[in-house]
């Protein structure tokens, strides 16, 4: 089972001054890669303190250079608002700056404000990413590229660098929605799953994900699908309950949306989304996960620092690897 985080740069109610929390985070991150983590997955997000990382490709780049041992991951890189040759280029050369470290997961985006300003729409939000995806993957493989899709023409362009690992880093496409995972699947791209989904959700978006691959040709062996969970550890289950109460009442006033015609938002979080508990709880509730749903690949997105802190010393050397 691998073991990643998701690292989220969150400024909420701008309480403390903006490099505080960069520099924060990257101390974090340094603790990970000292303490088994196998990957850091950054957070791309714009114009909003939910997340103020706006490049997770200059961020890679400072956290490579605080690190040895941890995978670099792309959580996501929002490629339908990029150029895909300026992807291409900056993610082979972060993987020349990590010696080799990068996992690259692209998402479409779903935030109505970033798909306004860079003037992208839900129509075309999705066949841009998978065109700037395709683009990317191709610009790596060979020598010099030459494309002709629906957005992008380009003719015999040798993109350089090529990246560190050959022929290039992992690639996963984030996908949540029925219509995305089964575009992923039919291109044979590997999904990364998001912390907003119940763990019932999960299950069954992963056996959609697999029929998919399967009915396209695509091999489905040796997959390994990163998978989110909002997680909150705490000295007993009831203080382990008020954070993660309070981390989906922030993360909806702040930024998420997902209306639940049976349930309360917060309620949903709580007790469908999230991993809270003791560290006992939390470890039993993993592997219960791992057994029933075929969780191959948790991203820790911890609720508190306290909640990273005791997970990172107290959960994370008990899960198997």
């Amino acid at each position: 089972m691998d073991i990643g985080a998701l690292q989220f740069f969150s400024w909420p109610g701008r309480r403390v001054p903006l490099p505080e929390v960069y520099e924060r985070a990257l101390e974090r991150i340094e603790i990970m890669d000292q303490s088994g983590f196998d990957c850091v997955w950054l957070a791309e997000h714009h114009f909003s303190t939910y997340s103020v990382c706006p490049s997770v490709h200059m961020m890679g780049v400072q956290a490579a250079s605080r690190t040895n041992n941890i995978r670099i991951g792309m959580g996501v890189t929002l490629a339908a608002m990029y150029h895909p040759l300026r992807i291409a280029e900056e993610i082979a050369l972060l993987d020349h700056f990590s010696g080799g470290r990068v996992n690259w997961g692209a998402g479409r985006g779903f935030d109505k404000k970033e798909y306004e300003v860079f003037g992208i729409t839900p129509d075309n939000g999705g066949e841009r990413f998978r065109e700037n995806v395709q683009i990317v993957v191709e610009a790596w493989k060979n020598e010099r590229l030459t494309y002709h899709g629906k957005y992008w023409d380009f003719d015999d362009v040798e993109v350089l660098p090529k990246p560190y690992q050959d022929p290039h880093p992992p690639v996963w496409m984030a996908a949540t929605s029925r219509d995305s995972i089964e575009a992923a699947a039919k291109l044979g791209y590997s999904i990364l799953m998001d912390p907003h989904s119940s763990h019932e959700e999960i299950r069954e978006k992963r056996e959609l994900f697999y029929d998919t691959l399967r009915e396209y040709g695509h091999p489905a062996e040796d997959r390994v699908l990163p998978t989110a969970r909002l997680i909150a550890v705490a000295d007993t289950d009831a203080e382990a309950e008020e954070i993660a109460s309070q981390g989906a009442k922030w993360m909806l006033g702040s930024y998420i949306s997902r209306p639940d015609e049976e349930m309360d938002p917060v309620d949903r979080y709580v007790q469908k989304v999230m991993i809270h508990g003791t560290k006992e709880k939390v470890l039993d509730e993993i592997l219960r996960l791992r057994e029933e749903i075929g969780l191959d690949s948790l991203i820790c997105a911890s609720l508190s620092h306290d909640s990273f802190v005791r997970f990172t010393n107290d959960v994370l050397p008990k899960l198997p690897r």
